[in-house]
């Protein structure tokens, strides 16, 4: 039976959602349409706050009910609302790209200052300890997917389908792995995200803006660093389930950067931008990403968690058809 709080948290952040659309569109706080724009008509920005207040209120609870460790609620609470700050600042102005990526070090550092960094990992028969050197790995990578889920809110729905695929997957592979109280955080971000949804979904009344996006990369990649704790096979498990989003981002980032084109300045380049110019509509790519999820992802994300097929092995044969996707859509192409 479904906790009478998941429910609470859905119709606070659906409440919420409703509220940011006014303030944003009494603000004039709109996207307004331009050439590397994926939407035709101006609408309101801000609505990922929703999620955070929904979510950050929550996790005190979930330490009370001992279903989340004080050190963790503390690395997504700090790192969380730090990221979103940020965000909710460059929504409603701007905040130079150096001091953005300055705030997005220091959420990164708190979060594993609180985590313990990056825990010795199994591949196979072998135990990799990499020391200071994986706790700088884990900084760059938390750092990449907080700036990789920016990139990647691009059109109506993707990013929040995207988070609720991979926290419902998350928490199923933590109750398959006997730790099902381990599955409530997730689930708790899963119905915060499913509240702005509906008012997120295509066609899309106001968009996540800055303060949404970056706070879920951060916040899922905490997520699943906190997972790598429990054992090494979720932390692929994790990897695999953000897969989408992963590949799109960085062969996007690495073919603009052998084009020697500027990485930093906002494009229409990504695969789901351009599939979404191919189908004509927005609709079609989120309900695709929705199925690659469910039908690819997440059963090799639970062949890796239950051990029958090695971690890294299965992060690699379920990038591999998203990498054929990247190609086909020409990510990274100009545009």
């Amino acid at each position: 039976m479904m906790p009478l709080w998941l429910l609470v948290i859905l119709l606070l952040s659906w409440l919420l959602t409703g509220g940011v659309r006014r303030y944003a569109v009494s603000r004039s706080l709109l996207d307004v349409p331009n050439a590397r724009s994926s939407h035709s008509v101006p609408t309101p920005r801000g609505g990922g706050l929703a999620i955070v207040l929904a979510f950050l209120g929550a996790l005190p609870m979930l330490m009370l009910e001992d279903v989340l460790s004080w050190s963790t609620m503390w690395a997504l609470l700090g790192g969380g609302a730090l990221v979103a700050a940020l965000g909710f600042l460059d929504d409603h102005g701007h905040v130079a790209a150096r001091w953005r990526l300055l705030g997005h070090f220091l959420a990164a550092g708190w979060v594993l200052l609180w985590l313990g960094g990056l825990p010795p990992l199994r591949v196979g028969e072998a135990t990799l300890e990499l020391g200071w050197m994986g706790h700088g790995l884990a900084m760059f990578g938390l750092v990449w997917l907080l700036n990789l889920y920016n990139f990647m809110d691009g059109i109506d729905g993707i990013a929040a389908v995207e988070a609720v695929c991979a926290c419902f997957g998350g928490a199923l592979l933590y109750v398959l792995m006997g730790y099902p109280s381990q599955a409530w955080t997730p689930l708790a971000l899963a119905f915060a995200v499913l509240g702005f949804l509906y008012w997120n979904f295509p066609p899309a009344r106001i968009f996540m803006g800055d303060s949404g996006s970056g706070f879920l990369g951060l916040v899922l990649g905490a997520l699943a660093l906190q997972a790598a704790w429990i054992a090494s096979e979720l932390l692929w498990a994790w990897l695999i389930l953000l897969g989408v989003f992963a590949v799109d981002a960085t062969w996007t980032l690495m073919h603009r950067l052998l084009r020697r084109q500027r990485v930093y300045e906002a494009h229409c380049s990504h695969a789901y931008q351009s599939a979404s110019r191919h189908f004509g509509r927005h609709k079609p790519v989120t309900l695709a990403v929705v199925l690659l999820n469910l039908l690819w992802l997440m059963p090799l994300a639970i062949c890796a968690t239950l051990g029958y097929v090695n971690g890294v092995v299965a992060v690699i044969v379920a990038y591999s058809p998203l990498v054929g996707l990247a190609w086909f859509f020409r990510a990274g192409a100009a545009s």
